[in-house]
């Protein structure tokens, strides 16, 4: 009962919010709050939720403050020169454009963390997809993908949850792995060329003058509300700031700015070289502020929420020495701070009651009892297939910790090694990371001012795909 249970719950709350019955957020929160109640656990609820938020607290607060310390940095113009670059090389090109999302999304993903990838992929991208009126879906498919062929890596959390449940070196896992995990970024970047020449097929080419022409049209990355400056009207925000003179959070345009502002493409952002918080003397502080940063988080020196919190306490004081000025970047970034940490707490009501009232156990059971007999010598084949819904459906640690455990037991009653297991194990992570389980997520449709029903529609086929292909290449490599 309760595995049919779990199953109809999950399968409601992803109807409704890809119809857009209702908002995730709401949809996290009262789907299965009604579930608890058929499961005849209704009297448990406040106990399942308050193990949830608890569980995700962490979380919550480390994307609260990185969303504070990469929206400071984007301010300031640490990501300038990235810009910049990805703009002479992109040349207005749909096509070069979708492939430069793939990759920059992939380069960030080096630091192990899915909320950096998405902030700083999206502050440097949205200008440009915004301005060509390209599909924002598409931009987050591609970012969540490869950050997903990314997260892998030892360090990004998978890796290590496999080899801490089967008490296995994560090196041995992953280093195998890389072949059929770089096929799979291959795999993303084709992909990418795909979709980039439908993106340039609708819409034909410009020049870089042409998206960037007049410079006083643009208003900077990370100066509006939202942690990249991604606000409701960005013509409102550049207008609201000509008349305040440029400060705080204005463009720093001058009172001249309103006469200027684009008609037909408002809520086009560049990169505006005069904006009042750029810091030009304190860049190489914010950069080795940074780089230090992602090199503790790495090493793990200390928590990422502290982490976090000190970097963004730091940022703010040396950048913003005035408290006027402190206030506003605070401000600024508030409302993807409510709109990410509301979500995490929202998905904490899910989860909790996912896990509390058993439905996750009773899930998984019921899936590893129905393996065909005749599948036994071929368990790792089964573990990869069963990766790709199972970690999209539960959190990493349900899978991880839960299901995986089981899943090497019944591969080595059948002689299949531990290790092809974990290996296999990580082959869903293309579609995880678009998991409405996953906070990050709501980062990245958060700051794209992208429906995550419309996100979903869109990225589940091309991920799955994806994921199919590093197990194919797994096997074919002899590495699963």
């Amino acid at each position: 009962m309760l595995t049919i249970l779990g199953f109809t719950m999950i399968a409601t709350f992803l109807v409704l919010i890809m119809l857009k019955k209702m908002s995730p957020i709401a949809a996290l929160v009262l789907i299965p709050a009604l579930f608890c109640v058929f499961v005849g656990k209704g009297a448990k609820l406040g106990d399942y939720v308050i193990d949830g938020v608890t569980s995700l607290a962490p979380t919550a607060a480390m994307l609260m403050f990185a969303i504070v310390y990469f929206g400071v940095m984007i301010d300031v113009g640490l990501f300038d020169p990235i810009v910049r670059g990805i703009l002479k090389f992109c040349k207005a090109d749909p096509l070069r454009i979708v492939v430069g999302t793939a990759v920059l999304a992939a380069i960030v993903s080096l630091d192990g963390d899915g909320s950096t990838t998405f902030m700083i992929t999206v502050s440097a991208m949205y200008p440009l997809y915004k301005r060509l009126k390209m599909s924002l879906v598409v931009m987050t498919g591609v970012a969540a993908m490869a950050n997903g062929v990314m997260n892998t890596l030892p360090w990004g959390g998978p890796t290590a949850r496999a080899a801490t449940a089967l008490k296995l070196d994560a090196s041995d896992i992953f280093v195998p792995m890389i072949p059929a995990l770089a096929i799979g970024l291959l795999g993303v970047l084709a992909l990418s060329y795909v979709l980039g020449r439908r993106e340039r097929k609708r819409l034909g080419v410009l020049t870089l003058d042409e998206v960037l022409e007049p410079e006083t049209e643009t208003v900077l990355v990370g100066a509006g509300a939202g942690a990249s400056g991604h606000g409701a009207d960005a013509a409102a925000v550049a207008k609201k700031a000509a008349r305040s003179g440029g400060s705080g959070s204005g463009s720093g345009t001058g009172s001249g700015a309103d006469a200027d502002l684009p008609e037909a493409d408002d809520d086009f952002q560049g990169l505006d070289p005069h904006r009042a918080t750029l810091r030009p003397k304190l860049y190489w502080f914010n950069a080795l502020l940074t780089v230090t940063l992602l090199t503790a988080m790495i090493m793990e020196w200390l928590p990422i929420p502290v982490l976090f919190l000190l970097g963004a306490a730091l940022a703010l004081t040396v950048n913003f020495p005035h408290m006027p000025d402190q206030k506003a970047r605070l401000g600024a970034h508030a409302e993807n701070v409510l709109n990410v940490s509301g979500m995490v707490f929202a998905a904490a009501v899910f989860t909790g009651v996912l896990q509390g009232t058993g439905m996750v156990d009773h899930m998984s059971k019921w899936l590893v009892s129905n393996i065909p007999d005749g599948m036994g010598p071929h368990m790792a084949l089964v573990t990869g297939v069963l990766s790709i819904p199972l970690t999209y459906f539960m959190s990493n640690d349900g899978f991880y910790f839960g299901v995986l455990p089981v899943l090497a037991e019944a591969g080595q009653a059948h002689g299949v090694s531990s290790l092809e297991i974990a290996r296999a194990s990580l082959v869903g992570q293309p579609l995880h990371m678009s998991s409405p389980l996953v906070p990050a997520v709501y980062v990245l449709v958060g700051m794209a001012k992208v429906e995550f029903g419309d996100h979903t529609r869109f990225v589940v086929k091309w991920a799955a795909l994806t994921s199919l292909v590093v197990l194919g290449a797994g096997i074919l490599f002899g590495i699963i």
